[in-house]
C-alpha cells in the first residue's frame, strides 16, 4: 500500500459488520464499520471547514470508543497529525503537548481548558457536530508511506515530553505481514465469526491501536471496550459479549487469575482445583479444556486466548492460563518500533518466549545481550522542545535498552532492562 488510505477504504467496505461494542453506563451500544467510516468522512470535511490542513496537529484525549476511532481515521483521511493522549493524563500535560505541537484542535472527553486558547470538540458531542456534513468518501490529499500519521508522547511529569513520530509506512510495515499471515486462516475464521476482541489497552498507545484499530478489520472482527476495569466485570463481559480474545497488560491478566481462584475458594472447591491443576501439567490441551470446563463455562465457550503486551508476563501467570486450556500469546515491542518487534504464533507458541522476530525486521542481540532493531517498523525521529531528534543510530540500528536471549530456533526470551 502507498499509504493507510487504502486501509480506511477497506475498513469502511466491511459495511454492516459490527466494528465496536462499547458500554456507556448500563447499556452496550454497537457501531458498524460503515458507521465509523461515514463518521470519519464527515470529520475529515469538518477539519477542512475549520482550516485544519495536512500536516497540522490535533490532540485526541479520551477513553477508548468508536468516536475515538472515528476521529483517528478522519484525521488520517485529511492528512492531519494525531497526537493521542491517555485519558488519565492531567490537563497540565495535555496543555504542554498542545503548545509543543501547535495543536489546531483538541478532541476531548468533556474536558475544556479555555486557558489553552485552542478550539475543542467533546467526543460525546462528535456526531451532533458533524451530522449535517457529507458522509460520502472524502477526497484526501496525496499521502505516502513517509507522511506522519501521529506523534505519541511519553507522559512524564518532570522531564520535557518526548514524542515518537510515527509514519504511515511504520504502521503498514506491521500490518502488511500480519495480513498475509491471517489470509492463511480466514477459512477457519468463518466457523467462529465474528471474532471479538476485548481490548483493555488504551488506544493512545501504539499496541492498543494495533489490537483496537488496525488488526480487527483484517478479520472483520469486533472490538469490545469497557468503561470499568473490575475483574468480576471482566468475566461477565467476556461471557455476555461472547469475547474470543482478551487484549491486556499483564496486571489485568493476573487480576483475572485471582478472580478465578477467589471464586473457587468461595465455592469451597479450591482444594479440588489445585489437585486438578497439578495433574493437568502433562495433559493434552483438549483434555485440560475438559478438566476445567466449569471455568470455561464461566468465561464463555467462545473465549480461547489472551494477548499480552506492554510488559513481560510473569511465567507463573502464563502457566496458569495454559494449564486451564487457554492460549497465551505474548508480543514484544516499543512505541519506537510501532508496536511489534517479535510475536508468538497463536498456534505454535513457546512458553516463556516473546516470540520470533517480526517479518521485515532485522533484530540482533549484541555482546551485552541488548536487543537492536532495524527496519521500516522503526520510527525515524523524536519530537521534543520543537526539535527533531533521531531515533536510530547512524547505521539504522535502534537500541531498545532491553536484554534478551535468542535460542537456536530464533525465539526471543526477555530478560529485563539494561542497567545504566
Amino acid at each position: 500500500m502507498e499509504s493507510l488510505l487504502t486501509f480506511v477504504q477497506n475498513y469502511a467496505a466491511l459495511g454492516g459488520e459490527i466494528a465496536v461494542r462499547q458500554r456507556r453506563g448500563y447499556r452496550m451500544e454497537s457501531w458498524t464499520y460503515a458507521q465509523i467510516g461515514e463518521a470519519a468522512n464527515r470529520l475529515a470535511r469538518e477539519l477542512e471547514v475549520r482550516g485544519v490542513a495536512k500536516g497540522d496537529a490535533v490532540l485526541l484525549w479520551g477513553e477508548n470508543s468508536a468516536q475515538w476511532i472515528s476521529v483517528f481515521l478522519g484525521c488520517l483521511l485529511r492528512g492531519v497529525v494525531v497526537v493521542p493522549i491517555d485519558h488519565a493524563s492531567s490537563p497540565e500535560f495535555a496543555g504542554r503537548l498542545a503548545q509543543e505541537v501547535n495543536a489546531k484542535l483538541v478532541f476531548h472527553a468533556n474536558r475544556r481548558e479555555e486557558s489553552w486558547k485552542v478550539p475543542s470538540i467533546p467526543l460525546e458531542s462528535l456526531l451532533t457536530i458533524i451530522e449535517r456534513t457529507d458522509s460520502s468518501p472524502y477526497l484526501s490529499p496525496p499521502l505516502s508511506r513517509q507522511d506522519t500519521l501521529e506523534i505519541i508522547f511519553t507522559s512524564g511529569t518532570t522531564a520535557e515530553p518526548r514524542g515518537v513520530v510515527i509514519t504511515h509506512g511504520n504502521v503498514l510495515a506491521n500490518i502488511e505481514p500480519l495480513q498475509s499471515e491471517i489470509q492463511k486462516y480466514l477459512r477457519y475464521e468463518k466457523l467462529f465469526h465474528p471474532l471479538r476482541f476485548l481490548n483493555l489497552l488504551p488506544l493512545s498507545h501504539v499496541f492498543g491501536q494495533m489490537l483496537g484499530v488496525f488488526i480487527p478489520p483484517l478479520l472483520a472482527g469486533t472490538v469490545v471496550f469497557l468503561d470499568s476495569l473490575r475483574p468480576a466485570e471482566f468475566m461477565d463481559t467476556i461471557r455476555r459479549e461472547r469475547v474470543s480474545v482478551v487484549v491486556a497488560v499483564p496486571r489485568f491478566i493476573e487480576s483475572l487469575q485471582r478472580e478465578v481462584q477467589r471464586l473457587e475458594e468461595r465455592d469451597g472447591t479450591i482444594g479440588q482445583f489445585r489437585k486438578k491443576f497439578a495433574l493437568a501439567e502433562k495433559e493434552h490441551f483438549l483434555r485440560r479444556w475438559w478438566t476445567f470446563r466449569k471455568i470455561h463455562s464461566r468465561l464463555g465457550w467462545k473465549f480461547w486466548a489472551f494477548i499480552s503486551g506492554g510488559a513481560a508476563l510473569p511465567k507463573k501467570v502464563e502457566t496458569f492460563w495454559n494449564r486451564l486450556g487457554y492460549a497465551v500469546i505474548q508480543g514484544y515491542g516499543m512505541t519506537e518500533t510501532t508496536s511489534l518487534i517479535s510475536l508468538n504464533h497463536p498456534f505454535r507458541s513457546a512458553q516463556g518466549s516473546i516470540g520470533k522476530v517480526f517479518p521485515g525486521l532485522e533484530v540482533r542481540v549484541d555482546e551485552n545481550g541488548e536487543i537492536l532493531v532495524r527496519g521500516e517498523n522503526v520510527a525515524t525521529s523524536y519530537r521534543q522542545n520543537g526539535q527533531t531528534l533521531s531515533v536510530a543510530e547512524t547505521d539504522g540500528w535502534f537500541r531498545t535498552g532491553d536484554i534478551a536471549e535468542k535460542d537456536e530456533t530464533g525465539l526471543l526470551y526477555f530478560k529485563g532492562r539494561r542497567k545504566t
